[in-house]
């Protein structure tokens, strides 16, 4: 039998595995036995109060000293990425000097860019497990970088699932990726404002899709269709979208590509002024509440990606309980009939309306 120990939460260690269910006056778990430790949790064990977890030793562990009667970890090691986040950890480094550069007036680089994104599309082409990690992989103080790569990533997926062939694709990417860098010509007091927008600033924020377009209108390496819908990106089938209000018929898919990906991946992220929402969540908001603004072919293409989960993949509840999928069903795909890992009992989600799915464990 393995031994575990008592660890304080500030001296809690990435990917440590729990040695018991942990509570928190609540009736089921909030993490059950065996669950790798993540950002998310110390997020979690902060919110409950909890100081201090049990957790499994293990042959990798650095020499424990006694303090006052609680052991402690002398040496922490720096937790190991993945090449898909390398990559990406470079995408953003990057694209924060390219943002100073357009700032500048610089003229847009796409051999630089295609060679900083052509590695992670290629990753979200042949894994879209990917997608379901790119809104952790953000943070409100960065959150336009991420918003840029994330975009592009999405979109490019998206493309990939309409059946689109590949040169297509990875140019939807890229033009996902660069749909917001006119927001470099967006005043820095503007942009970074954390209070409410007045009119005025509003209306300069919603010219990044006319900057943008300046920015890569002369680049040959784009196709015309593509700056059309970094141009289009914020347009709406019903009229309601900016810059032009354009109705659907004038309105290209390429542009609701980007629209969607635009959409779902910042109601999913964490901004300054609001937390992240879950990715079920979301996509049901937009499919029901945003109803007659995107083209119904594209958001049913993201359902199809995100909700069309397999028998057996592992998921976390709004409630925080882990669960196994168990049916998809086809008339409400966000809400498939799951087994409580705690307890063994189906729900079927379509039924229970009081908690939904709130993320997909992509890691063990």
């Amino acid at each position: 039998m393995m031994e575990a120990t008592y660890v304080n939460i500030s001296e809690l260690r990435l990917g440590k595995v729990v040695a018991e269910d942990i509570f928190a006056n609540t009736q089921y778990p909030i993490l059950i036995k065996n669950t790798k430790i993540t950002h998310e949790h110390l997020h979690i064990f902060k919110a409950f109060n909890i100081l201090k977890v049990l957790v499994f030793k293990d042959l990798q562990d650095p020499v424990a000293v006694e303090d006052e009667g609680t052991e402690i970890i002398v040496d922490i090691p720096v937790p190991t990425i993945t090449p898909f986040e390398r990559y990406y950890e470079e995408a953003i480094a990057y694209l924060k000097k390219e943002f100073l550069n357009w700032q500048a007036g610089a003229r847009i680089d796409m051999i630089k860019i295609r060679a900083t994104m052509i590695p992670l599309i290629e990753g979200v082409l042949e894994s879209r497990s990917y997608i379901f990690d790119l809104n952790s992989y953000s943070n409100a103080k960065d959150y336009l970088y991420h918003h840029c790569v994330a975009t592009g990533l999405i979109s490019g997926i998206l493309a990939q699932k309409l059946g689109y062939e590949r040169g297509i694709t990875i140019q939807m990417a890229l033009a996902g990726m660069l749909a917001d860098c006119g927001m470099a010509k967006v005043p820095n007091r503007v942009r970074d404002k954390k209070t409410t927008l007045t009119k005025v600033e509003f209306a300069e924020i919603r010219r990044h899709s006319e900057y943008s377009y300046q920015i890569v209108k002369d680049s040959p390496a784009l196709k015309n269709e593509m700056k059309l819908a970094i141009y289009q990106h914020h347009e709406r089938l019903d009229g309601s979208g900016y810059p032009q209000g354009l109705s659907s018929v004038t309105i290209s898919v390429f542009s609701q590509i980007i629209a969607v990906a635009d959409v779902f991946h910042a109601m999913t992220s964490e901004r300054l002024y609001r937390s992240k929402q879950s990715t079920f969540k979301v996509i049901e908001m937009i499919k029901e509440e945003e109803f007659g603004k995107f083209d119904i072919k594209v958001v049913q293409a993201l359902i199809d990606i995100v909700a069309d989960l397999p028998i057996g993949t592992k998921v976390e509840l709004s409630n925080l309980e882990h669960a196994e999928v168990m049916f998809i069903n086809r008339y409400s795909p966000t809400r498939p009939l799951i087994k409580l890992m705690s307890t063994g009992e189906v729900v079927d989600l379509s039924k229970v309306r009081n908690f939904h799915i709130s993320r997909v464990i992509t890691k063990s």
